[in-house]
């Protein structure tokens, strides 16, 4: 392997695309029921929101091979209780309670999952003081 092959690696996500059915619901979805920050849309197939410098966006594929869902987006939240009640006020429908999901060395890793109105899952993840009780 030359010297500029090894040292070539990707680190820094830019951008993340999410496929959607409608475009115009989701960026409700996501800007007034989630809250998150709404960046700009490019027309009626494309909006764009900030997750805290990387950039979301939010697609109706014109491609066959792109119409379905994607991965899960993990979201950081300070207080996963807060953050759960508070979304489910907001109308959010949760696939399950906040739970522990390990055990860390300095810290606990609790999780809860939900849906966006096109079926691609999300989740909150909360790194909770070690032996935190909802």
């Amino acid at each position: 392997m030359t010297t500029a092959m090894q040292t070539l690696a990707l680190s820094t996500i830019g951008q993340i695309a999410l496929s959607v059915s409608d475009v115009a619901r989701s960026t409700a979805f996501y800007r007034d029921t989630l809250g998150m920050r709404f960046l700009f849309s490019a027309g009626p197939h494309l909006s764009f929101f900030d997750c805290d410098g990387v950039r979301l966006m939010i697609t109706k594929p014109e491609e066959k091979d792109f119409q379905h869902p994607g991965s899960v987006l993990y979201f950081k939240v300070r207080d996963i209780t807060t953050a759960y009640e508070g979304f489910k006020e907001r109308g959010v429908q949760f696939i399950d309670a906040p739970h522990l999901i390990a055990p860390m060395p300095d810290h606990d890793l609790w999780m809860t999952f939900f849906r966006d109105p096109d079926g691609n899952t999300l989740a909150l993840m909360g790194e909770m003081p070690k032996g935190y009780k909802p």
